[in-house]
């Protein structure tokens, strides 16, 4: 078996920053056993498997080198812009996913894809678990959670920049992850944050569009404002525009590509 396999950088227009992703559009599903073998090989954060439901619905799903994730904004834009691209007269698409409902994307203004996801606002947290203490070498103090992870909000870019964390100690925080993040401090964006998940297939993932569905609500509350653009401040580093839009989220990234290539099975 043959098949096509694209790795898009997300959340940049320049290779060799923001989240990589692979893409693999397949007929008919794989096994899941298929599906996490190439994921695993790709080595990638994730990896998306898409199968074409009609001209603009695709079924989506996404896997980590270890294991099958719940919902991926990254690996999403990668797959709209592979989609697009094979289908330039398409100006919208939905994929349709088994946790998250339907995202809809549509192509924006200057080479943005804008997607369309819910808004997964956290609340604030009482007990802060031992583990998340002492996993990070900065003490936090005001943490919220969501379904996907722990939120430490810290005072200044300093903090959120030279954070140290053990990643033993944050794995006990299963099935959750920690985001860190502050107000910044320059013009140029809202907010940053950075991403740590070694409970579900990494280290600390280059650009999260999963995660900012909760970051968008918790700073539009802070800063009064629906219109915000935030920095996933990783060693790659991405940029994203996003809204505030009730009870969802806009998130809107570019995408280029990195890759193209054949799987052989």
């Amino acid at each position: 078996m043959k098949l096509e396999i694209d790795v898009i950088d997300a959340f940049t227009d320049s290779v060799f920053s923001g989240n990589p992703a692979a893409v693999v559009i397949t007929k008919e599903w794989l096994s899941d056993e298929q599906m996490q073998n190439i994921a695993s090989e790709n080595n990638l954060s994730e990896t998306a498997f898409l199968l074409r439901i009609e001209s603009n619905r695709y079924a989506i799903r996404w896997f980590s080198p270890i294991t099958e994730i719940s919902f991926c904004g990254h690996a999403t834009l990668a797959s709209a812009f592979v989609v697009f691209n094979r289908n330039p007269s398409l100006d919208s698409l939905c994929f349709v996913t088994g946790a998250v409902g339907e995202l809809t994307v549509t192509k924006a203004e200057n080479g943005y894809l804008e997607m369309n996801f819910p808004n997964t606002m956290p609340q604030i947290v009482n007990e802060i678990p031992q583990a998340l203490r002492a996993g990070l070498s900065i003490s936090p103090s005001e943490v919220y959670k969501n379904s996907q992870a722990y939120f430490v909000v810290y005072g200044g870019e300093s903090d959120v920049l030279s954070v140290e964390r053990d990643n033993g100690l944050l794995a006990q925080l299963k099935p959750l992850d920690v985001v860190v993040t502050c107000k910044a401090e320059t013009d140029k964006y809202d907010f940053i944050s950075r991403y740590f998940w070694p409970a579900n297939g990494g280290d600390e993932d280059p650009v999260t569009g999963s995660i900012h569905t909760g970051l968008v609500p918790l700073w539009s509350e802070r800063l009064g404002k629906n219109k915000l653009i935030a920095y996933q401040a990783s060693r790659r580093g991405g940029v994203l525009q996003c809204e505030l839009l009730g009870t969802r989220v806009s998130i809107s990234g570019k995408a280029t590509q990195y890759l193209k290539g054949v799987i052989y099975i």
